[in-house]
């Protein structure tokens, strides 16, 4: 169906492609990986008229083509969705599906027109939870992302590129637009799917091609490999070396945070106890009360019941402001909505909290500043460019370095990985780990089960609100699902 080669592309007089190649059959999945600044992104604006090559051919059932607009990719099949939905919240789901294209009668939007083919559409990919006057904001994302595809099905696209379509997805939506994805191949859509998350990859793709530094590495059967293989292709280096050594019980150190009979209107019975040193995990289902663990420990939404203290002193904070004063911070699992000033400067992120708060050592000078940015491995022109321009894992790293500035005792990380690339994932837990050796107490959650597993020295899991048990370090997924279930009592089962 679609053949890429010898593509080749440069901005400014650096070659960010070399002579890429890639090929997508009907009705078959294909994955396309690689590190933040692989080339993923500048292959498919290519291939969706966004940019011209330098060099190379695209055909489509045999046919050469050149584009030099996106209306002429979609006029010859390909349609993109983007990680950003492209979608006008108060308008009804038909009227974005032909935004710009509505058909007429008379000089006049032919309305009926309009529902009925949105509602042919709809019943195309079997979506019944929709219809064609549904306003948009009133949808979830995963609708609004099934909005976006029937909008590219609307356009009669044969290749539909995906890029990291379940960035902003629920855990129990990914199951949604997985299910989706393999009705619209088998439907006879060539897709091309970018994603980070190497699950995903394995679950849903026929092939995967890796690229590296502008090149195409491989190309392989998804059937045919694994995710290590995957891996050291992406990054040269082995699956297992993203998670550095765990922590000896004999180098942990004082009790950093307790919190005894904690609860609120979201979460109850909260007994648990953090020490200097340690870095624990907290598992559990989509709505089990993770994230409001987090909130109420950053007094975000407080407790309303219960005891806390922060490194020996009492503590029960009615706001973030004295969570933060106290040494509590906390990694939200939106950076770019609760993390970031996007149109700010790297600098001015990193002071972000500080000039905010007066916190303990009061604000870092410019030269803290950078060795900070430095600790985290940022990668950026300089620390006057503006984070919007940042890939994913560089703005968490400027987030990570943003409450660094303020020399917290306890470090709570809400989802610390979503979202970025392998290698920013590996800096990541490689820095999570060092900071636990330095003393600090680190709280991680995650929806990724091998993610906590890899980097907990013990394990926590949550379930309708409360502490439903605890496991020692390197338990098996199977385990902790039992205990996030309910079905099964906690249990030593380590892997």
């Amino acid at each position: 169906m679609l053949t890429m080669q010898g593509v080749s592309k440069s901005f400014l007089g650096v070659r960010v492609l070399h002579d890429v190649g890639l090929d997508l059959e009907a009705g078959e999945v294909h994955a396309l990986v690689g590190e933040n600044g692989a080339g993923k992104s500048t292959l498919m604006k290519i291939l969706t008229g966004e940019h011209r090559p330098d060099a190379g051919t695209i055909t489509i059932d045999g046919t050469p083509h050149s584009f030099s607009h996106p209306a002429q990719a979609q006029a010859a099949g390909i349609g993109i969705i983007h990680q950003e939905f492209a979608l006008l919240a108060h308008r009804t789901v038909a009227e974005n599906v032909f935004l710009g294209r509505e058909p007429t009668r008379r000089g006049l939007v032919d309305r009926r027109a309009m529902e009925r083919r949105t509602a042919e559409l709809l019943a195309r990919i079997d979506e019944t939870g929709i219809t064609p006057r549904t306003p948009v904001h009133e949808l979830p994302v995963a609708r609004r992302q099934t909005v976006e595809i029937v909008k590219a099905l609307a356009s009669d696209v044969r290749v539909l590129v995906m890029d990291e379509p379940t960035a902003p997805l629920a855990d129990h939506e990914v199951g949604q637009l997985s299910a989706l994805v393999r009705r619209l191949a088998a439907d006879g859509l060539g897709i091309l799917y970018i994603s980070h998350r190497l699950p995903e990859v394995f679950d849903l793709s026929h092939r995967v091609t890796v690229l590296k530094d502008g090149r195409r590495v491989t190309t392989l059967s998804t059937r045919d490999t694994d995710p290590d293989t995957v891996v050291r292709a992406m990054v040269g280096r082995e699956l297992g070396a993203y998670y550095p050594p765990r922590a000896r019980p004999e180098e942990l150190g004082a009790t950093a945070l307790t919190v005894s009979g904690g609860a609120n209107s979201r979460i109850s019975g909260i007994d648990l106890t953090l020490r200097a040193g340690e870095v624990v995990g907290i598992a559990g289902l989509q709505g089990s009360g993770r994230t409001s663990l987090a909130r109420a420990l950053f007094g975000a939404a407080p407790f309303t019941t219960g005891t806390m203290t922060v490194a020996g002193e009492p503590l029960r904070p009615a706001r973030p402001r004295e969570a933060i004063r106290a040494g509590i911070a906390l990694v939200t699992e939106d950076r770019k909505e609760e993390g970031l000033a996007l149109r700010q400067s790297v600098r001015d992120n990193a002071l972000l909290v500080t000039r905010a708060v007066h916190t303990r050592g009061g604000p870092p000078a410019g030269r803290e500043v950078t060795a900070l940015l430095e600790r985290v491995r940022l990668h950026a022109r300089g620390e006057d460019q503006q984070v919007q321009y940042l890939s994913g894992g560089n703005q968490q790293k400027v987030v990570i370095a943003k409450w660094l500035a303020a020399r917290p005792r306890v470090l709570l990380f809400d989802e610390p990985t979503r979202g970025v690339d392998v290698g920013a994932k590996a800096a990541i837990h490689t820095l999570v780990r060092e900071l636990a050796r330095e003393g600090l107490a680190v709280l991680i959650i995650s929806s990724e089960l091998p993610e906590l597993i890899g980097m907990s020295d013990r394990l926590l899991v949550m379930s309708e609100g409360r502490l439903a048990g605890e496991l020692p370090a390197g338990s098996s997924e199977e385990a902790i699902m039992r205990v996030a279930t309910g079905g099964d009592r906690p249990r030593e089962d380590a892997a």
